[in-house]
């Protein structure tokens, strides 16, 4: 794991040295600052939860990480430096975590930046903490599945442009493939709903923390780096 986490730990540098990442999440805290101001304005909310405040942030995620994560991947094969990778000590399974976990640790900060927002209401109100707590677990969970996307989309191209239009594609198709499900009919609308990334967050924003949603959201994320890596690896058969 030591050069997964040399992997990673680049990464993070790289993040917290790249303007896009800054203008990026400050965009996100100033609409979300946005949706909480407008939400505490009306009495009801300030002593209710973040339940109407996780959908603008699942939504705004759906559009922004695959920003994160398009250079993952796709600029180490445009660099060239993804060969030198290839050919050192360096497993294809390690670069592939290693890359995910810098992204998924950015991922964490930016969730750490929104928690003024349960912080002024427990300050001016009475929120219950409950729902609070697993909303954040299932936006971390959603984000996490998202990112996963975005870093496939990155190991297929060495396009970045290309890398954010196909992880965002990818992102929002898995979002709304329940509702594509309502017009194909069965039996192939059952597939389509089932990988749908869309049903499980509001349950964890109502205080639930059902099992099998986050077995889905695990299995989703397993699945897209395990493509990720056979994507790597079919580098060196080029």
């Amino acid at each position: 794991m030591r050069n997964t986490f040399a992997i990673a730990g680049r990464e993070i540098q790289f993040y917290f040295v790249s303007p896009i990442v800054y203008v990026v999440t400050a965009a996100f805290l100033s609409v979300m600052s946005i949706f909480f101001a407008w939400y505490i304005s009306d009495p009801r909310g300030i002593v209710a939860t973040m339940q109407y405040l996780f959908g603008p942030m699942n939504t705004l995620f759906l559009f922004m990480i695959p920003m994160f994560t398009m250079r993952l991947l796709a600029e180490e094969q445009r660099s060239g430096t993804i060969e030198l990778l290839l050919s050192s000590p360096v497993r294809d399974w390690e670069l592939v975590l290693g890359k995910y976990l810098g992204v998924i640790v950015l991922i964490l900060v930016i969730l750490g930046l929104t928690l003024y927002y349960p912080f002024i209401m427990s300050r001016f109100g009475n929120p219950d903490f409950g729902p609070i707590v697993s909303g954040y677990l299932g936006l971390f969970l959603l984000a996490a599945a998202i990112a996963s996307l975005g870093l496939l989309a990155s190991s297929v191209t060495q396009n970045q442009i290309v890398a954010v239009v196909l992880g965002l594609g990818l992102a929002i198709f898995f979002w709304i493939s329940e509702a594509i499900a309502d017009f194909v009919g069965m039996p192939l609308g059952s597939v389509f709903s089932a990988v749908s990334l869309s049903p499980y967050l509001p349950d964890f924003t109502v205080g639930i923390v059902d099992m099998r949603n986050v077995i889905f959201y695990l299995t989703f994320v397993a699945v897209s780096l395990f493509l990720a890596v056979r994507s790597v690896e079919s580098r060196r058969w080029r």
